[in-house]
């Protein structure tokens, strides 16, 4: 399993203090609603068709770049 990787985002003040909202009322740390909310986009994105189309097109081009 690859080690967990810190990263930084900027939120505005308004996204800020609603994602505080929703750890307090769902009792949870703000890294977990973040995390949960990261897999939820991920995994919708990963049942969307024409996302699948646009990432085997992009797997294609690169395919191209890297044969000799």
């Amino acid at each position: 399993m690859k080690a967990p990787k810190a990263m930084s985002i900027r939120l505005s003040a308004e996204q800020a203090e609603a994602l505080e909202t929703v750890a307090a009322v769902d009792n949870q740390s703000l890294a977990e609603v973040i995390r949960s909310a990261i897999a939820e986009h991920v995994e919708a994105r990963r049942k969307d068709t024409t996302f699948r189309q646009s990432l085997r097109e992009r797997i294609n081009r690169t395919e191209r770049l890297l044969k000799d």
